[in-house]
């Protein structure tokens, strides 16, 4: 029996290894080598998101449960009647002071005219109190004057009656007169008394009469004033509810104005992210309305004072029954630069995404101390009331003393 003997044609000294084992080789480098690459990348980001969170992300707190808030001020009547112009309506612009619905004015003006006349009236009839204080000043004195001539009377008589030239009768008619010129002194004394009471450290523009028929006509001109409604503040017009020919109560709802200049942010953190916030820390918003492309600059402004659930009108009852612990939200007021406001409007009830930074750690939790000014402020009724003083000045001076008309 032959053996036929395969020639050995691999040129090392070395054992020959299968063809299969041979292909596996330059598979398992590149393996390595991507598991390689991989634990640096992991190790790289690693370390990258170490160093995000040691230098800025342990120094913000963000939340987007965060929404713009602002005042609504109610427009409400503060007099009865009827709607006869508006103004204003939905979206409108509106400055403070300026009329926004037009109640019906014929009824008050009719009584500003009644009050205006009494003012006159009530100012002549205390110039007459003066006048009696001088009358009686003037009785008084013609009073004394018969007083004196009654008593000489009666000591001429007294001396007369002993040598017979004056009989008694006469000298008790003296002494009658007598009697009666010291009663009536003592009236004329009393009458003076009485005058004086009326007028004493006063002028006419501030005796008690003059003041209670100023008084009247005050209110008789606020309800000719109120009957134009007018914007307590800057804004624009919201929720317009009012309609011609309404009437209308003191109180009632008729529109609103929101000033969007003076809007804020209320931002529900988690409990878990208040233990680093202080007032005063800066803030920067972003709103969904423009995105990124426009970042507002705030300042954190107040704490909130109790979580949504403490103020509900039917706060939970944890003490009871079955019991899952919820972490609580509690909002944060920050304030927003007006110029950034101007530039770039925000509506109420949108929503923002807010980060604070909370590198300052300075200020305080609650503020230490009460505000030293109101948080708001009008004027715009102030003027009605100086119109009206400015109107009861010139009716006292006209019907004064010296003047053509009085």
């Amino acid at each position: 029996m032959t053996t036929e003997t395969t020639p050995n044609t691999s040129t090392g000294s070395g054992p020959t290894l299968p063809a299969s084992q041979t292909a596996l080789r330059p598979g398992n480098g590149k393996r390595k080598r991507a598991l390689t690459i991989l634990a640096i990348v992991l190790l790289v980001a690693g370390i990258a998101w170490l160093a995000y969170y040691l230098l800025i992300a342990r120094w913000e707190q963000d939340t987007d449960d965060a929404y713009v808030q602002g005042n609504i001020v109610s427009i409400t009547p503060q007099t009865l009647g009827t709607v006869v112009a508006i103004n204003a309506d939905d979206g409108m612009r509106v400055r403070a002071g300026q009329v926004l619905v037009q109640l019906d004015p014929n009824d008050a003006k009719v009584a500003l005219e009644r009050a205006e006349a009494n003012l006159a009236g009530t100012v002549r009839q205390v110039r007459g109190l003066y006048s009696s204080v001088e009358s009686a000043q003037a009785d008084i004195a013609a009073r004394q004057v018969a007083l004196r001539q009654a008593q000489d009377d009666v000591a001429r008589r007294s001396g007369l009656v002993a040598s017979g030239a004056v009989s008694a009768e006469e000298l008790a008619h003296a002494r009658a007169g007598l009697d009666a010129a010291r009663a009536a002194l003592t009236a004329s004394q009393g009458q003076l008394s009485r005058s004086r009471a009326l007028v004493d450290a006063t002028t006419v523009a501030s005796q008690p009469q003059v003041q209670a028929a100023a008084a009247q006509l005050r209110e008789a001109y606020l309800a000719v004033q109120r009957a134009a409604i007018v914007a307590p503040v800057d804004g624009y017009v919201a929720r317009r509810s009012v309609q011609l020919g309404q009437r209308v109560a003191p109180g009632a709802p008729l529109m609103a104005v929101i000033p969007l200049d003076e809007v804020w942010v209320d931002a529900n953190f988690k409990e878990t992210q208040l233990h680093n916030l202080r007032l005063g820390q800066p803030v920067s918003l972003t709103a969904d309305m423009y995105g990124g492309n426009v970042t507002y600059n705030g300042r954190l402004a107040s704490l909130g004072m109790g979580t949504g659930s403490a103020f509900a009108l039917l706060p939970p009852q944890n003490a009871s029954g079955n019991w899952i612990k919820i972490v609580q939200r509690i909002p944060v007021r920050i304030a927003i630069d007006r110029k950034q406001l101007a530039d770039h409007p925000l509506r109420l009830g949108m929503s923002m995404a807010v980060t604070v930074d909370v590198h300052d750690q300075s200020g305080p939790v609650l503020p230490a101390t009460p505000a030293d000014k109101p948080v708001l402020r009008t004027d715009a009724y102030a003027r009605q009331l100086h119109e009206a003083d400015a109107r009861i000045e010139s009716i006292i001076e006209s019907n004064l003393p010296g003047n053509p008309r009085g």
